[in-house]
């Protein structure tokens, strides 16, 4: 199985390390990061990560804002978007039901579970 990119988007860069951190050792995957949306959706149109673990809440453009522009540019559309947010409500999470995104994920998430979860919300099996 070829080694899977996921590109993390989140202005706080210690989330980004965590991420970044256990996204490499508990699944494997080859990750780049970006601080801000904009960065996040140049980078996704460069690199072209197999998904992208985005925040919701970010200074230049939200995390829904990045979905649907990266939804509305074929070079990207088909890029599969899990959300990470710190709004937990069940309520708050159905607002960002949208096209391109596959699921949501809670702030504080677990380092060790991060990459099980990703992989169940994508579809993805884990290599062990």
């Amino acid at each position: 199985m070829p080694l899977r990119r996921v590109l993390i988007v989140d202005d706080e860069e210690d989330i980004r390390t965590i991420a970044e951190v256990s996204l490499q050792l508990t699944a494997g995957w080859e990750v780049a990061t970006a601080t801000c949306a904009r960065e996040g959706i140049r980078a996704a149109r460069d690199w072209r990560p197999d998904a992208i673990l985005l925040d919701v809440m970010m200074p230049d453009m939200n995390g829904p804002a990045a979905v649907d522009e990266l939804q509305s540019d074929p070079d990207t559309a088909k890029i599969p978007v899990v959300l990470l947010t710190a709004k937990v409500r069940a309520a708050d999470q159905q607002r960002y039901v949208r096209p391109g995104v596959r699921g949501v994920i809670a702030k504080p998430f677990d380092p060790m579970k991060l990459g099980s979860e990703m992989s169940a919300m994508l579809g993805w099996t884990l290599s062990s």
